[in-house]
């Protein structure tokens, strides 16, 4: 498996065209599951692990990675699934990912492959999923001859059951002459991960902002375009939009071009908020036209952008 992602920075080139590769995999079951490579450093097998006394019990221990020590969590057990059956054939690996400026280790079942695909081809769950559920989209490979059914797990909703992600936002921050100004505007949050909405909605209505939430960045954009079909102005209706980069449908790069290529709202503020980290990220922010990245989950830094871009228009008035 050492090879499986060895070609991976030149993958990264499929990020902004609206295309993505794909980490296949089970979990000691018949059902395949994917993480996207962007996200992921290595597979490795897995390694020898130490408990931590106390520790959440989605955690399967604590491994020496690097030099680093990086949590292994029990990807079967933190998406609730049964326990399975005795199999014969029980290969194991740890995927080590990187989300939030932070690394850490699933603990898996066999590891197939990587597909590359496009993210017109990625589609939310179904409705009846329920709102419990730990997918962000499902689509479909060949795997082994046969067209399957892969999910793809929602990684932001695993980590914030294990971590407690703070939406406090520090006093010294706070601009209040700013703030004062806020109530009543709207910002549009675009993101497939309910976790990722419900925290930067959290941590905006402090600010008096009303939110606006869209799951994907197709979604959003027909949004958008019914407005300026309207005759409404986009950005006079949206103090900025904040979007996630990958996203079923049509991510967030390809969202953000498109939006400039109108001139109807090509003077919309958006923000780029993902967690791929790195100057990746802020070589696409300036390849799309995006006005700002920040790395998810820093209630601190989104606040300060927002409070930026309030600065701005109050300044070309």
């Amino acid at each position: 498996m050492s090879g499986v992602l060895a070609a991976v920075d030149q993958r990264t080139k499929l990020v902004g065209e609206n295309r993505l590769e794909l980490l296949l995999f089970r979990l000691h079951g018949m059902q395949v599951f994917a993480l996207n490579v962007f996200k992921i450093r290595e597979v490795i097998t897995v390694p020898k692990m130490n408990m931590m006394p106390g520790s959440h019990p989605n955690m399967r221990g604590v491994t020496n990675y690097r030099g680093k020590s990086i949590p292994i969590i029990d990807l079967r057990m933190a998406i609730r699934m049964p326990a399975s059956r005795p199999v014969e054939d029980r290969r194991e690996n740890v995927i080590i990912t990187e989300y939030n400026r932070s690394v850490q280790g699933f603990y898996v079942g066999e590891v197939l492959n990587i597909v590359n695909t496009s993210w017109s081809d990625i589609q939310p769950p179904p409705s009846t999923a329920g709102r419990s559920n730990y997918l962000t989209a499902i689509t479909r490979c060949d795997i082994e001859g046969q067209q399957r059914l892969v999910e793809i797990i929602d990684v932001e909703k695993v980590l914030a059951e294990i971590i407690d992600y703070d939406i406090s936002i520090s006093e010294d921050v706070l601009d209040e002459a700013l703030v004062a100004k806020m109530p009543g505007r709207k910002v549009l949050i675009v993101d497939d991960s309910a976790t990722a909405r419900m925290q930067s909605r959290q941590t905006l209505e402090q600010l008096g902002l009303e939110i606006i939430e869209d799951k994907n960045g197709l979604d959003a954009l027909k949004r958008l375009q019914a407005w300026a079909d309207e005759g409404k102005s986009v950005s006079e209706e949206l103090l900025l939009m904040i979007t996630d980069a990958e996203m079923p449908e049509m991510d967030g790069y390809r969202l953000t071009a498109e939006v400039r290529s109108d001139p109807r709202m090509q003077d919309l503020y958006i923000v780029l908020n993902t967690s791929l980290s790195g100057s990746f990220n802020q070589a696409m922010v300036e390849k799309v036209g995006c006005n700002a990245f920040i790395s998810k989950f820093q209630p601190d830094l989104l606040v300060t952008e927002v409070q930026a871009r309030m600065a701005r228009l109050l300044e070309q008035k």
